[in-house]
């Protein structure tokens, strides 16, 4: 437990305190770059770590497994009060991981920011996860950036770069940076937000060594340029003396130049609620952009609560969001950690949850300290807050008070990397499979990047994620509350239909219900919406129609008929005029949700797949149109209709950044090639190569990144990060598809060797099977030639 220095000073000014002399900023960078040994020094200033263990306690990293891997998992958060030209200003920080396994982290702790703080190596300069957190922070979120250049020691003593090449290292790192910001920067900020050193945007320095500096700074203390303090530390290194490094933490200290720049130029939470809350709570947000006051909402709780965003007004209706879920590392127990943007939280409040459509009584109400809850009894707007429900809630979900449930939610939190490798997980004690699902849906919550379901065929919880380090550490956290076994790493590949497939009518066992739709794929603008967040099945449906429309030009009668959308697959019902259609609408929805989770070729997720409904017939007898009769129908339907669009393979592309010394950079180009990979950039500097390139995830897992060490007797830094999903290489679809199937079969799953062929489902097919089936070879041959997977194909044809 962290031992806050003057508790009831936080409270009071959580409480009390005015929104100028605020700050809410998260610290972002790659893995390794520096940003806990720098917050340390934030902690240290604001009295909660002595001099002698700042730049090497990395106080922020407060779980055991952060601190013996040297990486920061879980963001921390911390509110931390600092005078400051005699002024008390209250900083709520959040520290935030480096590593593509945690960037979800990165994403709900800037949902909740104003700023950030973006740190930047100054050997290895912008790497992936750098250029991702720019996109992310300044991109998604609208939060302004300052930059700080840490490691410059590394210059002096690695590279061995002279002053003057160091101040040119610095121009190269600003400008890149600089064409990041102007490339994903809101049109109004695309300039202004650019982080120039002359203004004192940029912090210079070394947090390990503990001094920093910024431009205006030297200038007010008599310094010419930024050459003297290089030439300093210089003298440190060449005469192998620590009196310059002290003399420099003596007259440039690094919390001194971090406090200046987040507080100078970082927005208080008022002055970045007018373009804030116009990302995250969309036109609304137009609608009382002119209004005086908040009389001028009148009696509309809706326009009450968007002037109360702008203005961030502790009067107004209460609208907040969890960002991040924050469960102790001993106790297990779950701490949910947001933000208010309206109003005011208050301990005992019963509040409502807009996604998951409940109402829950808050039960400890207050701040995060790190690992601890510091009890507030209110929580104004412009505050981070930390609370407690009596059940679990996922990070993302908006809430209002009770009688303002009709309120819209914020903008869903936009998440970079998708699921891509999967470990089955079952309890040692079989009878414990409920209590292990209960767990595993605790941690999914928390970490949304990750998913996981129940394969009914195995018994086991398949969990997914970004990459094998992400399921590491999620499957040791769940083995801390039960015994579980564990399989290996597989990589998650996405099923697709290529073309449309037949529209088929099928029936269900007694005859007595009967459905028609046909499988497609999904319109490319429309798959981004979902992906984006800004579309999703619970919008109202008009806006759903206007977002169809405009993205992808559909009719907006079309567009208002949506009944589900799974992942990226998207359920239609087209039908008209079917009687008692909203008795089978759940099963057919159910059905739908299934066969995207686990479709025909490998019963693997399905990605990019429309569904329309055309037709239907529901007998009158409730008795004859349960679940088990409705569903088998509109899964064979759907397996019909797929297997009849040219179905293959999507395989996860990671975007890979290596670093190496420029003499292995032939070694490293030809490993990558040799595993699927491709180059799409090389550039050298300072006798070290950066490439970029693409790498298949498959291979990745395969110990690529060990080789690559290996190749360079360990000189070669690696790192990566999902960038898209790719067909799989023809030659490698159907060998593939038998290898996962096989597989599957071994776990225990009841799966045939190959994929089923349409007249497994001919008993299902209406009107007889044998009128139809022509028909349907025939729509396989008009795309026989551009078959994905010809060994199917010709199975489909009866060509074998």
């Amino acid at each position: 437990m962290v031992r806050v220095k003057s508790p009831e000073e936080i409270q009071r000014m959580v409480q009390e305190h005015p929104m100028h002399l605020r700050r809410i900023f998260s610290i972002t960078a790659h893995i390794d770059h520096g940003k806990s040994t720098a917050c340390d020094y934030l902690m240290r200033r604001a009295g909660l770590l002595s001099d002698s263990y700042a730049g090497q306690a990395r106080k922020t990293d407060t779980d055991d497994e952060e601190q013996e891997r040297g990486i920061t998992i879980f963001t921390s958060v911390a509110l931390l009060n600092y005078k400051y030209q005699d002024k008390d200003y209250l900083l709520e920080l959040n520290d935030t991981p480096g590593h593509i396994s945690f960037t979800g982290e990165v994403s709900r702790a800037l949902r909740g920011s104003d700023g950030a703080v973006l740190l930047v190596d100054a050997l290895e300069g912008v790497m992936t996860q750098t250029v991702t957190n720019i996109h992310l922070a300044v991109g998604n979120e609208w939060t302004k950036p300052v930059l700080f250049i840490n490691k410059v020691d590394r210059l002096t003593k690695e590279l061995k770069l002279k002053p003057d090449k160091i101040i040119e290292r610095f121009g190269l790192i600003i400008k890149e940076v600089n064409e990041q910001i102007e490339a994903v920067a809101p049109k109004q900020f695309k300039k202004e937000w650019q982080v120039n050193p002359a203004d004192g945007r940029v912090i210079f320095g070394s947090a390990k060594d503990g001094w920093a500096f910024t431009i205006p700074m030297l200038k007010r203390k008599g310094v010419e340029s930024a050459k003297f303090v290089i030439e300093k530390y210089d003298e440190a290194v060449r005469n192998d003396t620590d009196e310059p490094i002290k003399w420099l933490r003596e007259n440039f200290p690094l919390d001194d130049a971090l406090l200046e720049v987040i507080i100078a130029h970082l927005p208080s939470p008022d002055e970045a609620a007018p373009y804030r809350m116009r990302r995250l709570w969309g036109e609304r947000i137009d609608e009382v952009k002119d209004f005086k006051s908040m009389a001028d909402a009148g009696d509309d709780p809706v326009k009450q609560a968007a002037y109360g965003m702008l203005t961030v007004d502790r009067n107004a209706p209460l609208v907040g969001m969890i960002t991040k879920i924050f469960i102790h590392p001993r106790t297990k127990r779950p701490t949910l950690i947001g933000r208010v943007f309206s109003g005011t939280l208050k301990e005992g409040d019963e509040i409502y949850l807009l996604n998951a459509k409940r109402a829950l009584r808050i039960r400890r109400l207050g701040v995060q300290e790190l690992d601890s809850l510091l009890p507030v009894p209110i929580v104004p707007a412009g505050n981070l807050f930390a609370l407690e429900l009596p059940e679990i809630q996922p990070a993302g979900e908006t809430f209002v008070h009770i009688e303002n449930k009709g309120f819209p939610p914020f903008e869903k939190i936009r998440y970079v990397s998708d699921p891509v490798v999967s470990r089955s997980i079952k309890p040692e004690n079989p009878q414990d499979l409920s209590k292990l699902g209960d767990i595993v849906r605790k941690w999914v919550l928390a970490d949304p990047t990750a998913v996981f379901r129940k394969d009914e065929d195995s018994g086991e919880y398949i969990l997914s994620g970004i990459d094998p380090l992400q399921i590491e550490i999620l499957t040791k956290r769940i083995a801390e509350e039960l015994d579980i076994k564990i399989g290996i790493p597989i990589t998650v590949y996405h099923e697709s239909p290529m073309a449309g497939g037949f529209r088929i009518r099928t029936k269900c066992p007694e005859s007595l219900n009967r459905i028609e739709l046909m499988v497609e794929p999904l319109e490319p603008e429309i798959v981004q919406l979902i992906r984006d967040g800004k579309l999703d099945e619970y919008m109202d449906e008009r806006v759903q129609a206007k977002l169809i429309s405009e993205a992808a030009g559909w009719d907006r009668k079309v567009g208002r008929n949506i009944w589900g959308i799974e992942g990226t697959n998207l359920l239609l019902n087209l039908s008209r005029g079917v009687q008692r259609l909203d008795r089978i609408k759940p099963y057919v929805i159910t059905a739908f949700r299934d066969f995207c989770h686990s479709s025909v070729l490998a019963r693997e997720p399905i990605m990019g797949m429309k569904v329309s409904m055309y037709d239907a017939t529901v007998h009158e007898d409730p008795a004859h149109t349960k679940a088990g009769q409705i569903m088998i129908m509109t899964a064979s339907a759907l397996n019909i209709s797929f297997l009849s669009g040219n179905p293959g393979l999507y395989e996860p592309v990671l975007r890979i950044d290596v670093k190496t010394p420029e003499d292995t950079m032939g070694s490293v180009i030809s490993y990558v090639t040799q595993h699927r990979g491709k180059i799409t950039g090389t550039e050298t500097r300072g006798g070290n190569a950066f490439l970029s390139g693409e790498l298949p995830a498959s291979e990745a897992s395969r110990g690529i990144a060990d080789e690559l060490r290996s190749a360079t007797s360990g000189r070669a830094l690696f790192g990566y990060q999902f960038e898209k999903f790719q067909v799989l290489p023809k030659g490698l679809q159907n060998e593939t598809i038998l290898s996962i199937r096989k597989r599957k079969s071994e776990e225990g799953r009841d799966m045939s060797s190959e994929p089923p062929t349409v007249e497994a489902f001919k008993n299902r097919i209406y009107p007889e099977w044998q009128s139809v089936m022509p028909r349907i070879r025939e729509h396989l041959r008009a795309m026989e030639r551009k078959a994905v997977v010809p060994e199917l194909m010709a199975r489909l044809l009866g060509e074998e």
